[in-house]
């Protein structure tokens, strides 16, 4: 999800090749370039146009993985970014507003929670500013097995993360439920004297 230039999604397809890769950006232009990076490397990803903010997802995606890197540089970062990134990057695939950095976090983990298959995953590079926040919000949000990773700057950079396998929990809930009937049941069978 926001797709950019598609090499990781085109990485993705090389080393996986029986994979079907699928590759979402609300960029015409974006998917454009993505389209002939991976026709260049011989890959085959599956792109499609979406403004994930209004997406609603179908009940028919079941993702094992999403890997995204949304836009994460608040506005008034702005003035610290160097030209060359400002001049080649557009600003709509880096910036979020100040009052809500994790615009794009949120959204997508809430997505993510009805497209990813159980115990699917979840990858995100972050603003270095926001790594703990992140965490917290995906946490809040139900999902288990929340790490940070850090570049090689020492900068929180990534964070994973793993959908809650429902199922699982409803058959342990099931399992105890059971078992609290039998005892019930036999409590009445054999009353205590």
């Amino acid at each position: 999800i926001v797709t950019g230039s598609g090499w990781i999604e085109s990485s993705w397809a090389k080393r996986l090749p029986e994979a079907e890769v699928d590759a979402w950006d609300i960029s015409e232009a974006a998917l454009e370039v993505a389209k002939q990076n991976n026709e260049q490397l011989s890959a085959s990803v599956h792109f499609e146009q979406h403004d994930i903010l209004t997406y609603q997802a179908t009940g028919e995606e079941a993702f094992d993985l999403i890997i995204s890197n949304p836009p994460y540089i608040t506005e008034s970062e702005k003035a610290e970014m160097e030209t060359n990134v400002l001049a080649w990057e557009p600003s709509i695939a880096l910036f979020v507003p100040d009052n809500d950095p994790l615009l794009f976090y949120r959204r997508i983990g809430e997505l993510a929670l009805r497209m990813l298959t159980p115990n699917g995953k979840l990858f995100f590079e972050i603003n270095r500013a926001y790594g703990d926040a992140t965490k917290q919000l995906l946490c809040n949000q139900g999902y288990k097995n929340i790490h940070i990773q850090k570049d090689l700057s020492g900068n929180d950079r990534f964070v994973y993360a793993e959908k809650w396998k429902i199922l699982q929990k409803k058959r342990h809930l099931k399992r105890w439920l059971l078992g609290a009937l039998r005892q019930r049941d036999a409590v009445r069978k054999y009353p205590r004297s």
